[in-house]
């Protein structure tokens, strides 16, 4: 008996084994045959067809430690060929295309150390070399031999030694450069150099206080210039009229733009404007308006009925409402299950009677087949035993049966499904009564009344009239109109008595002074005129801004510069990027915010 279960098992353990002995042949074909053309390719010298072959192989089988040999041996004969080859490109004074072979000599044999020595020696060749670019002035040959030296050897301290002093050279350069522009008048140009001298060695030259004093005279040059003398007192309010000086107009303008208030005359034919202001009158205006305010007070408690017991009688009948809903519901359920119930009695009684009439007339049968069956021949079936004089002819009835039986079931379901609903609902109307009878008749309500008291509502403003003419600087300018506007600067407030049998506490007046608003009304004057002057200044440097923009196809042209540099210096509270970044890429500038000294 057990053979036949072990059979199986001896089957799929010969197929587990088969597959398995398949896969390792697979494995070990791969790995055999990456390790055989890993080792072809090293004798023909291909190096990186080798190195990929043995990457295969122990991709295959990782703890090979063959293959890691093999592997570590063809990289020291790969090493050993591209160090020959390094050291005839040194041979023959090509350091530059030495130094890259003689990195990748030691990438691939790391205990190379003719390799190493010899590029110990490229790289302080290669810095004798930028040593002597630097003292023949060429910088830039200077520089990127030692940025090809530092890229190897970041800590090599004389190619240090010899980049510092080649900053020192470049700033140089660049302030002699800056100088010479100075004095030719291209002023922007000389800002970019002199920045360019700080940023390439700091300290190495004054670059950075001559910058400095570049941008002075630029912004000299361009600055928007505002003529303002004393305002005009025609008010005779020297209080108002001090609020209205120079002074106050240039704290308003912003400080990061040529801005200049001036109390002198202006140079000839300067961008800006003339300012002219007259105090024409300050007027007081105090009132007192009378009015009446209401205080609400408790006067006393009354009892009325209570809201709350009228909300849970409505409540509550809705709940009964539901209540003879759902038990009318439940009557009609249990009525069509009475009904059903009936009926299924009627149809067992009619199953259970065929069912006797078959068991009657197939045990007749079965008696009628032993008496033939005595009485025949052997070997002969009589007609008496057919099989089909017992087969059932109550299949009408039982499913009749079956299908009342599971309509009653379903009615049952529905029934019980009826009665939980009802009796969850007399719960809730229960909880309803008890609720509504425990709420009490009546509640205490508070009586309010509302108590009229005076109220003086005093209201202090003061108006200054101020005349302003602003005129452009130019030749042709045509005088402008005056302008004459009023600057209000009011406060109010109110007062009451005390009512102490409503509540209502005393409130005395507390004004603002007449002269602390009479400078705000001269400080309103100033910020309206100081935003106008602005709106002038912007006008004039947006034409500036797109001047330079023009000219941005060739931002390296020193005409160009000189254009872009002073539109900068005009917005240098928010530098325009599609100037300012072509502009310092053009100079080599690392940050182009020196521009403004920052």
């Amino acid at each position: 008996m057990p053979a036949p279960s072990s059979s199986p098992s001896r089957r799929l353990g010969l197929i587990a084994f088969s597959l398995f002995a398949l896969l390792a042949f697979a494995g070990c074909s791969a790995f055999s045959r990456a390790v055989k053309e890993g080792d072809q390719l090293t004798t023909e010298h291909k190096w990186a067809e080798a190195e990929a072959a043995y990457q295969r192989a122990l991709a295959v089988e990782p703890g090979d430690s063959e293959v890691r040999v093999k592997l570590r041996a063809m990289r020291k004969q790969w090493s050993a060929e591209v160090f020959q080859a390094a050291q005839a490109k040194h041979s023959g004074g090509d350091l530059a295309a030495a130094t890259p072979l003689l990195v990748r000599a030691l990438e691939l044999d790391g205990e190379n150390d003719p390799a190493r020595a010899l590029l110990t020696q490229t790289l302080d060749a290669r810095v004798e070399v930028a040593r002597k670019a630097l003292k023949e002035e060429r910088l830039q040959e200077a520089r990127a031999e030692l940025d090809a030296v530092l890229a190897v050897d970041a800590t090599h301290a004389e190619a240090r030694k010899v980049v510092d002093a080649v900053q020192t050279a470049w700033a140089r350069r660049w302030f002699t450069t800056a100088q010479r522009l100075e004095e030719e008048g291209k002023h922007g140009n000389a800002l970019l150099a002199y920045v360019r001298a700080d940023q390439e060695r700091v300290g190495a030259t004054p670059a950075r206080e001559r910058a400095e004093a570049v941008r002075r005279k630029l912004q000299d040059e361009i600055a928007f210039l505002v003529v303002a003398g004393p305002a005009e007192d025609k008010a005779e309010a020297p209080d108002v009229v001090q609020r209205l000086s120079p002074g106050r107009l240039s704290a308003l303008l912003p400080q990061e733009v040529p801005i200049r208030v001036i109390t002198t005359e202006a140079p000839k034919n300067h961008e800006g404007v003339r300012l002219g202001l007259a105090l024409e009158r300050v007027r007081p205006d105090k009132s007192v308006e009378q009015a009446q305010r209401t205080q609400r007070y408790l006067v006393t408690n009354k009892a009325v009925p209570n809201p709350r017991r009228v909300e849970l009688e409505t409540a509550l009948l809705e709940q009964e409402r539901k209540l003879e809903d759902v038990e009318r519901k439940l009557s009609g359920v249990l009525r069509d299950y009475l009904r059903k119930q009936d009926e299924l009695v009627q149809a067992r009684e009619v199953a259970f009677r065929c069912r006797e009439r078959e068991r009657k007339v197939c045990a007749t049968a079965l008696s009628e087949c032993s008496r033939a069956v005595s009485q025949g021949k052997p070997g002969q079936v009589p007609q008496e035993c057919n099989p089909a004089r017992c087969n059932t002819q109550c299949d009408g009835e039982e499913g009749s049966l079956s299908q009342r039986a599971a309509a009653a079931q379903e009615l049952e379901r529905r029934l019980e499904a009826a009665q939980e609903g009802a009796e969850a609902q007399r719960r809730e109307v229960q909880r309803g009564r008890d609720a509504y009878y425990r709420e009490p008749l009546t509640v205490e309500e508070p009586v309010y009344s509302e108590y009229p008291y005076d109220v003086e509502l005093h209201r202090l403003a003061i108006t200054a009239s101020v005349t302003e003419r602003l005129v452009d600087l130019a030749k042709d300018a045509v005088a402008a109109s005056p302008r004459t506007e009023d600057y209000a600067a009011m406060h109010e407030d109110s007062a009451n008595k005390a009512y102490d049998k409503v509540g209502v506490l005393a409130d005395p007046v507390q004004l603002r002074s007449e002269a602390e608003l009479r400078v705000e009304a001269g400080d309103k004057a100033m910020v309206a005129i100081a935003t106008r002057v602005k709106e002038r200044f912007d006008v004039y440097r947006q034409r500036k801004v797109e001047d330079a923009r023009r000219g941005m196809v060739r931002p390296s042209a020193e005409d160009v510069v000189e254009t872009a540099v002073r539109a900068l210096l005009l917005t240098a509270d928010d530098p325009p990027e599609d100037i300012l970044l072509p502009l310092a890429k053009a100079r080599g500038l690392d940050k182009p915010e020196a521009i403004f000294g920052r």
